[in-house]
């Protein structure tokens, strides 16, 4: 009994290193480059690479880390969140990169070419992204001290009342303070017909020595009026959210938070929207989670890049109009999945259970607000039409494949219900009555890449339904198989600049349901046809500037 208590006590006091190499953009090894390694932990130091462009720091007590290399004619490298656990030994990979260098290759929001493979399951929107890394010194990332981007864009998401305007700008600046700490800031500013659509959000977030990270924000959101002549009916919100992180032992990751919503918008509405998952890493190659959210994922994650910081298309709340009284959509989405990594394969297979009432359907055609029972939104020629509540329970199988460093080819299936429309050629007003939960198969294929020497960023995909429906299968699907419903394409392409400029410039085309497929027919107030459809089409373009 004696050497069991003893023994935890002696692996709690064993010491851990931090070793590695430096090497320039090239792959030379640095010689005599400068390791400053200072962390939570009582003791620091500094280390010198020899002539291979090794380091070791040796006898540091467990914690967390930050590793700061400098050398001259070089830019500082910085790796923050290093942790130590008892007796173990971290070993890092850093790059050097001069100015010249970082301003070609100035980093991209989104996954990089040799990302390690990660197996990304995206968490809903804006929640904490969870991986399985299949080589940990592979998967770490440069963490930088000052972020920040600006996009001008052109073009609705055509996603019905609260898509944004045809042209916004959108920003974002996030940095680091005292090594363990984040701040930053994002919004979205349209303008165009009527009053603008607005979004400004402002997060912090603090990283503890034993792993875990509270982080808390605030958003302020303001859709334009369904009709500019009504200023006083535009929606405006406020939302206070708090999330935190814990991993217990290196086998269990809990991340769990909320989000309390307040909604001026004919009369006054609060929501509460909490979140979480438990994961198990089962192994380095499998993953076994439990997740529950209340709200829907955002695809900007997967693309890369905000396409609009904080997108007012892709952002709760979620509202339609009924009898002229706000009717806000409620969703309760839980999903238990097991994730595995076969060499150069993945696959995930999961069962999810979905409710949402008052769902906020979207339609397209020309509309006005009189009637009471839909929001047209001024500037897409999409509407929000009110509708049943979805309950249903279904299943998804994802098979990923990493052809190349530039090519990765995905297949994902989907069985589940989806609201639909029971008797055609209804009139608008009258169409709710008739729908009703129906059960559908979907199958998905997505290819995304790098185009060699253009280093243009591309996501190509189609989803295929077995019949019609006005809300998509598997629509919490946060899997590396989400897309959305038919024929989309996404386009990143860098632009050269300036070599004098900190920045890194891209060109931006995002293309959705491009075949216009899926649209439902039904009856408006003026006898002509307007559609109610998964996803109308729409085309969105602009510039970015990431620096």
């Amino acid at each position: 009994m004696i050497i069991g208590l003893a023994v935890p006590a002696w692996a709690a006091e064993r010491p851990s290193a931090i070793s590695g190499y430096v090497r320039d953009g090239s792959g030379i090894p640095q010689m005599g480059a400068v390791v400053e390694i200072a962390g939570s932990a009582a003791r620091s130091m500094t280390v010198f690479t020899d002539g291979a462009g090794f380091f070791s720091a040796t006898d540091l007590l467990p914690g967390s880390y930050s590793v700061k290399v400098s050398a001259a004619s070089f830019l500082p490298a910085l790796r923050e969140k290093v942790g130590l656990h008892p007796g173990t030994n971290v070993h890092l990979n850093i790059t050097l990169n001069t100015l010249l260098n970082a301003i070609k290759v100035a980093p991209l929001q989104g996954k990089a070419d040799d990302d390690g493979w990660k197996w990304t399951l995206r968490s809903v929107a804006n929640r904490p992204v969870l991986r399985v890394f299949g080589d940990p010194a592979s998967a770490e990332q440069q963490d930088h001290e000052l972020k920040g981007s600006l996009s001008f864009l052109a073009g609705s998401a055509a996603g019905g009342y609260g898509s944004g305007s045809d042209m916004s700008t959108g920003f974002s600046v996030e940095r680091s303070i005292f090594s363990a700490d984040r701040v930053g800031l994002s919004g979205n500013v349209g303008y165009g017909v009527g009053l603008p659509a607005a979004v400004l959000h402002a997060m912090y977030s603090h990283r503890l020595p034993d792993g875990s990270g509270p982080s808390m924000g605030i958003t302020v959101r303001r859709f334009a009026p369904s009709d500019p002549n009504l200023h006083n009916a535009a929606l405006q919100a406020l939302a206070l959210s708090t999330a935190d992180d814990v991993m217990i032992g290196d086998v269990l990751e809990l991340k769990f938070g909320s989000e309390l919503q307040t909604i001026q918008f004919l009369g006054h509405v609060t929501a509460f929207r909490p979140f979480g998952s438990v994961d198990l890493h089962v192994s380095p190659n499998t993953l076994v989670e439990y997740a529950y959210s209340t709200s829907l994922p955002h695809t900007r994650a997967e693309k890369g890049f905000d396409s609009a910081p904080a997108d007012l298309s892709e952002a709760d709340p979620r509202v339609s109009m009924a009898n002229f009284s706000t009717r806000l959509e409620s969703a309760h989405h839980q999903e238990a999945s097991v994730s595995r990594r076969m060499g150069k394969n993945k696959m995930q297979v999961a069962v999810f259970s979905d409710r949402v009432a008052n769902t906020a359907l979207t339609g397209t055609g020309d509309v006005t607000a009189a009637g009471g029972f839909l929001l047209p939104d001024v500037y897409s020629g999409t509407f929000t039409y009110a509708g049943n509540t979805l309950d249903t329970r279904g299943m998804r199988v994802v098979l990923e494949r990493k052809f190349a460093s530039d090519l990765t080819a995905t297949l994902d299936y989907a069985y589940g219900g989806v609201l639909d429309l029971t008797k055609p050629d209804v009139e608008l007003q009258q169409a709710r009555q008739f729908i009703t939960t129906q059960r559908r198969h979907a199958l998905a294929a997505k290819l995304s890449g790098t185009l060699p020497g253009a280093h243009t960023h591309w996501i190509a995909s189609y989803r295929w339904v077995n019949g019609s429906g006005l809300t998509p299968v598997d629509m919490f699907n946060a899997s590396p198989g989400q897309s959305d419903p038919f024929l989309n394409v996404f386009i990143r392409q860098p632009i050269p600049t300036m070599g004098f400029l900190p920045a890194h410039m891209e060109a931006l085309v995002d293309v959705r349901n491009l075949l216009a497929q899926g649209y439902v027919p039904v009856m408006g107030q003026d006898g002509q046809t307007v559609y109610l459809v998964q996803s109308a089409r729409s085309v969105r373009g602009g510039v970015s500037i990431t620096f």
